[in-house]
């Protein structure tokens, strides 16, 4: 893995790009972003080209440091997880003692650190000894979700790098391109994918996405029918996924989106969900185009309201009922 194999994220492999020629690399660095962006890829990518004999614009690929980072086994980069549910104040001293001894092949020694975020406060205050008074070598990459999660202190000694989303767009033609998904499935998956590549790439091997989707269709089928009795059976599919109730609905909004788009415009190359453009067509006999737009404002509804703590089932049997007097 090098900068030239990293998609999406050009801004921020330019900066490091430009630190590694320019030798202006910083002691610390906090890498803020979802999980699944690309924060590890670019650090290991980064590490990768401090290190390297041969570096030009990337790793050469073939020096000895590099095939020791290819191989996971290079003395002078430390990848350092969670224990359990937080990073201890323990692993930050063992860090420290290992960062007393300089570096063994190159000028830098590198900690990865993942899921920063999840240090507790003694080991961030341990680690902040270190983030004040650095050895010359030491580079300290700290993976997190949210850079607010660190003491003000961490952060002011570090350089803060925002990973940002990318657009569906871009997603969908890196997939059919790259990856060589159809039109239909690229386009599916990067809807889903909340503009995290690593996602929609996860999604594609995912079984359980598959079987949630097409469980979230058959629940809107049965729904339209109109029958009260349905719409109380299938609160039950939707307490079996209440930890993943958010994604539920966005796929419920993104179909009636569709539905919209299909009844605006007569034409299906919009549609997010064009492999199953023919269940839309169906759909679009049994439902007035005037009801679409409150339907969605009631899911977004009940968005909030569960966000807000209302109680789940009230809130998903409203939703429903509502759903199908509209």
């Amino acid at each position: 893995m090098g900068f030239n194999d990293i998609i999406g994220q050009e801004k921020t492999v330019n900066y490091f790009k430009r630190a590694i020629s320019n030798e202006k690399i910083a002691h610390a660095y906090i890498f803020e972003g979802p999980s699944g962006i690309g924060k590890v890829a670019i650090a290991t990518a980064f590490a990768k080209g401090i290190q390297c004999k041969n570096y030009h614009e990337d790793a050469c690929n073939i020096c000895i440091s590099c095939l020791k980072v290819n191989g996971n086994n290079h003395p002078d980069i430390k990848m350092i997880e969670p224990e359990g549910k937080s990073i201890k104040n323990k692993q930050i001293e063992e860090m420290q003692q290992d960062l007393l001894r300089k570096p063994y092949e190159g000028n830098k020694k590198i900690y990865i650190i993942k899921h920063a975020n999840q240090m507790t406060v003694s080991a961030q205050n341990r680690l902040l000894k270190t983030l004040e008074e650095p050895p010359q070598y030491a580079v300290i990459l700290l993976m997190s979700a949210n850079s607010n999660s660190f003491l003000p202190t961490i952060k002011s000694r570090c350089q803060i790098l925002k990973f940002n989303r990318m657009g569906q767009n871009d997603i969908e033609q890196i997939l059919t391109s790259k990856y060589g998904m159809n039109q239909e499935e690229g386009r599916v998956l990067a809807a889903f994918s909340d503009g995290i590549l690593g996602k929609a790439i996860q999604l594609k091997e995912s079984d359980v996405f598959r079987i949630k989707r097409e469980e979230t269709i058959e629940v809107i089928e049965n729904v339209l029918k109109k029958d009260p009795l349905v719409a109380f059976d299938a609160v039950e599919f939707f307490q079996k996924y209440k930890d993943d109730i958010n994604e539920i609905l966005d796929y419920i909004l993104f179909w009636f989106r569709d539905l919209l788009m299909l009844i605006q415009t007569g034409s299906d190359k919009f549609l997010i969900n064009m492999d199953k453009k023919n269940t839309l067509q169906k759909h679009r006999g049994h439902i007035a185009y005037e009801r679409i737009g409150n339907i969605i404002n009631i899911i977004e509804k009940t968005k909030n309201d569960i966000k807000a703590n209302v109680n789940f089932q009230l809130a998903i049997e409203m939703m429903l009922l509502t759903i199908q007097e509209v």
